[in-house]
């Protein structure tokens, strides 16, 4: 049995006092109230119906789904002792014998042209890591396009991120997508827009000033296989060449996210019906080939530390990657 300091209960009870405080303005709104504020200020509620066998194995007779998403891991001590390793991986449906990884690395030790962490420690680092995995991505996804020429390409998270932190890239990527006729979509499981909880405020429905996440406003709300079909103007991506919409494509009462290029804006509701259809109605809703591109393409800790301890001389592995706590015996 843990001890549990009185303490650390009180600083819990406080936190779910905090929360459900925060937290009581959108736990008392009326589900039939809210829908309707949906529908009328953020997009129309749609229920779609899963696509029949015939238009998914049309599909994969266009060249089925290329599945994009990255990893990273990091071994080390304080900076800037650490070495962190980042892996892209862009895996075909009907190619699933062929890989296309892309791999790349950050270490203090060694600032590559335009790397500057000391500016802001946190912050630089994390522009940096954020940067160097969404190009990885890329570059697998570029590869994977111009070898297999699916259908459409699935992206682990928010296109627009793409745009933000390796905009060349990504461009050079929505190009070749749009010039093949290859349908780009970003599948996001956490959501990290407040789209909804602004409106709220803003018309006055929530009274407590704070940050509201579409992801929790939305937890719930959705029956399974409805959808929004966010209206133009309404989210910021519009501006940045984006249509969007959110759907609970599973069983679980979360909703996730779907970005779309708006010059194939056309085809958002299509995509939707075919994730709904890839996704498991008892899973987390995120297409089962995205899940098995998830877990082929992380990094564990025993594999960073197999690679470094095989690769490495090993002056250079204690010296720099091996922290005091690490060599202590008891």
């Amino acid at each position: 049995m843990y001890n549990v300091d009185k303490g650390l209960k009180k600083t819990i009870i406080q936190l779910n006092r905090i929360l459900s405080t925060k937290y009581g303005d959108v736990l008392s709104l009326d589900k039939k109230t809210f829908r309707d504020f949906i529908h009328e200020n953020v997009g129309t509620i749609t229920k779609i119906q899963r696509l029949n066998r015939e238009n998914i194995s049309l599909c994969a007779q266009k060249g089925g789904i290329l599945g994009v998403d990255g990893s990273n891991n990091r071994m080390g001590g304080a900076y800037p002792h650490f070495v962190e390793i980042y892996q892209g991986l862009a895996l075909s449906s009907i190619e699933g014998n062929r890989p296309i990884f892309k791999t790349d690395f950050y270490t203090p030790l060694y600032p590559e042209e335009g790397d500057n962490p000391l500016e802001d420690l946190s912050e630089g680092e994390e522009s940096i890591r954020k940067r160097k995995l969404s190009t990885i991505e890329v570059e697998a996804a570029l590869e994977g396009i111009k070898q297999f020429n699916p259908y459409a390409v699935f992206m682990d998270g928010s296109l627009i991120r793409y745009n933000i932190e390796c905009s060349d890239i990504w461009m050079e990527l929505r190009e070749e997508c749009e010039k093949r006729n290859i349908v780009i979509i970003g599948i996001i499981e956490d959501i990290k827009t407040s789209i909804i909880g602004k409106l709220l405020s803003e018309h006055g429905l929530l009274e407590r000033e704070g940050h509201f996440y579409d992801r929790e406003l939305l937890y719930g709300l959705l029956e399974y296989g409805e959808m929004i079909l966010i209206d133009e103007g309404v989210t910021k991506k519009s501006d940045e060449g984006f249509s969007t919409l959110f759907m609970r494509s599973s069983q679980s009462p979360a909703v996730i996210g779907i970005d779309i290029l708006d010059s194939q804006r056309e085809y958002l509701e299509y995509m939707a019906r075919l994730i709904l259809s890839l996704t498991p109605e008892d899973g987390r809703g995120i297409p089962l080939w995205l899940d098995i591109v998830d877990r082929e393409v992380r990094i564990p800790n025993q594999m960073i530390k197999g690679l470094l301890e095989s690769y490495l001389d090993r002056e250079i592995l204690e010296l720099f990657f091996v922290p005091e706590r690490d060599k202590r015996t008891l």
